[in-house]
């Protein structure tokens, strides 16, 4: 007896679920309901005879089939859009800004997903400040830009998230007695760095720049390094970092939020955006 076909539908939503750990970010990235999206995977789920997911009120995660069945669902989700596209016209190239500091740890992982949404989009991205990445927006150079909004920066656009900013450093940093607080941060014009420093001034706590990175990736190794602290979203701190604003009497600084802003409207774009949006929402 031959065994019915799978619906890739059903498994594309799947790995969707699996990489964005929520039933409502995969039905945001599908374009659909999240009763739908359940009921794919619920039809899915009876077709294997197998639980694939477990589900509670504040987790999403894949039971140990679906653990198992996640790597060859992801694989045949890729061959049956490499047969699809066998015949299409030359790949669209999408080109993304995105901010230093809006850049998590888990985003890597599920920007290389965004491929199997839209096989005929060619992704490049390009990592700067979000004052750079908006200029180039303005300019016809990326097609979308994911950027902090500051007080004097530029509102609209897709809200994804707010982060809460805090003095990030190594559990054993210690600032002396007298001593400035020693600080790492981004090259001006950095809207992140001014933020800091307009803060600390107007609190009246003497500083100094130890470190000066060329991005969110270089600063946090600095700060993990116990060479400072860095004013940077609880979001994307590195692993093992602490907040040391309470301890050490620092201001509070604002809260941000991330903002998408497209300029672009075509289908391919709209599904590599939608699914770009939930990523971005589930490191939330």
């Amino acid at each position: 007896m031959t065994a019915a076909p799978l619906d890739i539908d059903t498994i594309r939503t799947f790995v969707l679920i699996a990489d964005l750990k929520s039933f409502t970010r995969a039905a945001e990235a599908l374009d659909t309901t999240q009763s739908a999206v359940s009921l794919k995977l619920k039809r899915l789920e009876e077709r294997l005879g197998r639980r694939l997911v477990e589900r509670t009120p504040r987790l999403v995660r894949l039971s140990a089939d679906g653990q198992a069945f996640l790597e060859p669902a992801r694989n045949l989700v890729a061959a049956h859009e490499t047969a699809v596209g066998a015949f299409a016209p030359a790949a669209r190239r999408l080109v993304i800004g995105i901010s230093h500091h809006v850049i998590g740890a888990e985003l890597p992982r599920l920007l290389r997903r965004l491929g199997e949404t839209a096989p005929g989009v060619v992704l490049e991205m390009r990592i700067a400040s979000s004052t750079d990445v908006l200029v180039e927006l303005d300019r016809g150079i990326v097609d979308a830009a994911v950027v902090l909004q500051h007080d004097d920066g530029r509102r609209g656009g897709e809200i994804l998230l707010e982060d809460e900013f805090g003095w990030i450093g190594a559990p054993d940093f210690v600032r002396r007695p007298g001593e400035p607080l020693r600080l790492a941060a981004q090259a001006e014009p950095c809207s992140v760095r001014v933020m800091a420093v307009r803060a600390l001034t107007e609190a009246g706590i003497p500083w100094t720049e130890v470190f000066v990175g060329g991005g969110v990736a270089t600063i946090g190794a600095a700060v993990a390094a116990g060479l400072a602290v860095a004013a940077l979203a609880r979001r994307v701190a590195p692993a093992g970092t602490i907040d040391h604003g309470p301890a050490l009497g620092l201001p509070k600084l604002p809260r941000r939020k991330v903002a998408l802003h497209a300029t672009t409207s075509d289908r391919e774009a709209r599904a590599v955006l939608k699914l770009l949006a939930a990523a971005f929402r589930a490191t939330a």
